[in-house]
């Protein structure tokens, strides 16, 4: 089960046990919800075979968060290819609200994502959908706009097919440090000496068609 620390304001906590505990949230694209077991099972709606790029989807919790937060979750792979990210600190260009109108229609492609009119940073902690990403596995976090990648480390998470178990996964948004890890082990550290340092802003999961994935126990804290 992912820990919350003794002693910290959790900000938000969902435990995703089905369908329900994400009605409220945003969908972008073809997203597929079910459960499994006590959580909550995730997937794509369309073959990625015949829609490419467009299968994909990206889902929003609809609180904005301030910095200075660690965000946790449990997750598992339950069939391939496929890839899981998260989004964190998102919001749109120039200091605009993530769902603001004004902003271009996202419908789950991800250059809308990683080249368009919002800033965020993401983590790819799954990265099994190309041969290549299978072949040598690593979690990247990138920032965007502008798609830029500014830290990288191994990659614990196994195939579908030998997880017997949920992770639980760690990101830490502090200023311009974050931080991830999986099951306590710490597989990145990056600070962000651009001057441009993304504050706060929402949270996001993404996956790449065909893959099918659990979560649970979704939890900010405030650090």
């Amino acid at each position: 089960m992912a820990e919350v620390r003794a002693g910290t304001e959790v900000l938000y906590r969902n435990a995703l046990s089905g369908p329900g505990d994400v009605a409220d949230w945003v969908v972008e694209g073809p997203l597929k919800t079910g459960r499994h077991g006590a959580a909550l099972e995730l997937s794509g709606s369309l073959d990625d075979g015949e829609f490419g790029d467009h299968a994909h989807w990206t889902v929003w919790c609809p609180v904005e968060f301030p910095d200075g937060i660690r965000i946790s979750w449990e997750f598992l792979p339950l069939e391939e290819p496929g890839l899981a990210m998260l989004f964190f600190a998102a919001n749109g260009h120039g200091g605009q609200d993530l769902f603001s109108p004004s902003l271009s229609l996202r419908t789950g492609h991800y250059p809308q994502y990683h080249s368009g009119d919002i800033d965020a940073l993401h983590v790819s902690y799954f990265r099994h959908k190309h041969q290549s990403e299978r072949a040598f596995r690593t979690c990247n976090l990138r920032k965007s706009a502008g798609f830029e990648l500014v830290a990288q480390g191994a990659d614990p998470l196994p195939p579908a097919e030998d997880a017997v178990d949920f992770y639980r996964l760690e990101v830490v948004k502090d200023g311009p440090r974050a931080a991830f890890s999986i099951n306590g082990l710490p597989l990145f550290e990056w600070q962000d000496h651009s001057g441009s340092v993304l504050g706060g802003g929402y949270l996001g999961f993404r996956q790449m068609a065909p893959l099918r994935a659990a979560y649970r126990n979704l939890a900010v804290e405030k650090l």
